[in-house]
């Protein structure tokens, strides 16, 4: 979890092929609807994100029910967003960063629908994962590597 840019999709790409589980990109998820909206620099709404967040949750609960270990990535800003997703044995990993590092990790990516101009709003709304939430921190930046993060993962989570 983390806005966009934070490294998510390539953390969880290198998670998935270590632990040789499942994958799920959060963006497959989105109604073409919700793309056009942020890919025309408007961001969503609460009600623009909870039928992909359904969407989101039944993938869970199909992996949970057939006891397939997975990982999803998934932006999950705000804890109610989280709550939509928290099922048992559920670790939200938390790609975080500042601004200026995400930012600088964003100006690099080619062709995705999700503009520098919209980070703003994501950090608007963030809300950090609480004590009360079963998950582990990445801080990105300081030069480490994909590898290196989903290393402190698979360590942090004893895997």
């Amino acid at each position: 979890m983390g806005v966009c840019g934070c490294g998510k999709t390539t953390v969880a790409e290198h998670l998935a092929a270590e632990l040789g589980v499942k994958y799920a990109e959060a963006d497959d998820f989105h109604p073409k609807a919700n793309i056009e909206k942020m890919a025309s620099g408007h961001p969503l709404t609460d009600e623009d994100r909870w039928p992909w967040l359904d969407a989101l949750a039944a993938w869970i609960d199909r992996r949970v029910a057939a006891g397939e270990p997975a990982v999803v990535t998934c932006s999950a800003l705000k804890k109610v967003y989280r709550d939509k997703l928290r099922r048992p044995g559920v670790v939200f990993v938390y790609m975080k960063g500042t601004y200026d590092e995400v930012l600088a990790r964003m100006s690099h990516r080619q062709g995705h629908f999700m503009k520098t101009d919209m980070l703003r709003s994501q950090f608007d709304i963030l809300e950090e994962p609480g004590d009360d939430e079963v998950h582990v921190d990445v801080e990105i930046g300081h030069g480490t590597t994909p590898d290196q993060e989903a290393a402190a993962v698979i360590g942090a989570l004893g895997l």
